[in-house]
């Protein structure tokens, strides 16, 4: 899988990763647990790394500690979180939950949720940071009308990654934050990849263009993840699934050709997109 560099550190990072937003909210049902074993198995076994939860996904982060300490496979997993919440005190007790749930003592990267009272967070997570308790930190949000609020942040403090909505169906980041982003050295994390999935199922219904396979691609999912990546500001995709084969095919959309953004106006227009 290809690998771009978090800007501040020169860290490689795979560019697809895991979102665990419902998908992994089964802590209280193991029967599911296997399932999501094996989905957290087909990440790291195709060179994936990220996973990315959050306090607000229910169980989820309870179910990626428990099955990354099952597994034996901590050390190779990228883990992100968040913490969502108001004021300081509630902050870093929401935060040394998370920790707990993870079971771990470094988590690498810690997120303000939505930018819930981001300006108090981000003045703990830097003394976390400095204290080695994570390795970088950065603000999150998933809405296009966010995008300036995100943007305020980005300029205001120094961040190590933020993380926005982007996709085919969803431009509007191309407008100000990835350039942002790419102007202020910020690691970029996109969600909702597939714009929470009403594009991806319409597109399924016909078959997938010829010129696909000339960037290798085997499915609609790998087309939509790489279009993602023709951005250079973006360091990382993370859809997210609970199907072990769903892992697999987005994880392919990681290898091979990844054609620049050029190469995508003619023929995503052809397509009614």
């Amino acid at each position: 899988m290809h690998a771009r560099a978090i800007p501040c550190s020169g860290q490689p990072l795979p560019v697809i990763g895991l979102g665990t937003w419902r998908g992994f909210d089964v802590g209280g049902t193991p029967a599911e647990l296997p399932q999501r074993g094996e989905v957290l198995a087909a990440l790291l076994g195709s060179g994936g790394t990220v996973v990315d939860s959050s306090p607000m996904y229910g169980s989820a982060e309870q179910v990626v500690g428990e099955l990354l300490e099952r597994g034996g496979s901590r050390g190779r997993a990228f883990v992100a979180t968040k913490v969502w919440t108001s004021g300081r005190q509630a902050g870093i007790e929401q935060m040394e939950r998370s920790l707990r749930l993870l079971r771990t003592q470094h988590v690498d990267l810690l997120q303000v949720h939505n930018l819930v009272d981001w300006r108090t967070h981000l003045a703990t997570l830097r003394e976390w940071k400095a204290q080695g308790r994570i390795s970088y930190i950065g603000v999150t949000h998933y809405t296009d009308d966010a995008h300036g609020a995100l943007e305020e942040a980005m300029r205001a403090e120094p961040l190590d990654f933020v993380q926005f909505n982007y996709s085919v169906a969803d431009r509007a980041a191309e407008q100000r934050l990835l350039p942002l982003a790419a102007e202020r050295g910020v690691a970029v994390l996109v969600n909702l990849p597939f714009g929470g999935g009403k594009v991806l199922r319409g597109l399924r219904r016909q078959p997938l263009p010829a010129w696909a396979q000339e960037i290798g691609c085997a499915s609609w999912n790998q087309l939509l993840l790489k279009f993602v990546l023709s951005q250079p500001a973006v360091t990382c995709v993370i859809p997210g699934t609970s199907s072990p084969g769903h892992m697999r095919d987005n994880a392919a959309a990681g290898t091979g050709e990844l054609p620049p953004p050029a190469f995508w106006r003619a023929r995503l227009a052809a397509l009614g997109l």
